[in-house]
């Protein structure tokens, strides 16, 4: 199974906001997407931080 689960973290605050996956054979770098955080109230860039088994 190639799709791994993962969290995304707020850049700005470090609040665990979402959980999304990806496939680790066709995509090998950390994931950065903008996305809205509820905590900020605003769209901010959000990093891929840890796997989830």
């Amino acid at each position: 199974m190639p799709a791994t689960k993962f969290i995304l973290r707020c850049s700005d605050c470090g609040e665990n906001n979402y959980y999304t996956e990806k496939n680790r054979q066709n995509v090998t770098a950390t994931l950065k997407l903008r996305k809205h955080c509820p905590v900020c109230r605003r769209h901010t860039e959000h990093e891929e931080t840890r796997l989830r088994r």
